[in-house]
């Protein structure tokens, strides 16, 4: 239930990317999309009875959480928004010179 819930996620946001006409559709569309691959990789990696790798008292007892996947998560948290940050200024930079974020009307603006 859970897989398929993330599924749709990504689905969503994979047809946003390719359908929606407006730039700053596009880019929140490719939000929602990183965002299901994320949620995926998580659901894939949750394990249950597993302690987080944190000493208390000097000792690990019993099994504890792989903390790389965290390591990746998070990296692909960062570099998500980066990315996204990075759209986002090319987008008010194409409005500068543009009137609209509509990308039919800003080929026809712009083709010779």
């Amino acid at each position: 239930m859970l897989e398929g819930c993330v599924f749709a996620t990504v689905l969503c946001g994979f047809l946003g990317t390719i359908f929606k006409k407006n730039l700053l559709m596009k880019i929140v569309s490719m939000d929602v999309m990183s965002t299901g691959v994320i949620a995926y990789y998580v659901v894939v990696a949750a394990r249950g009875g597993v302690f987080t790798p944190i000493l208390t008292d000097g000792e690990i007892t019993g099994n504890y959480a792989d903390p790389v996947p965290q390591a990746v998560i998070l990296t692909a948290i960062v570099i998500g928004f980066s990315i996204q940050a990075l759209m986002l200024v090319g987008v008010m930079k194409l409005a500068r010179n543009n009137p609209t974020l509509e990308t039919h009307e800003i080929e026809q603006n712009n083709t010779p």
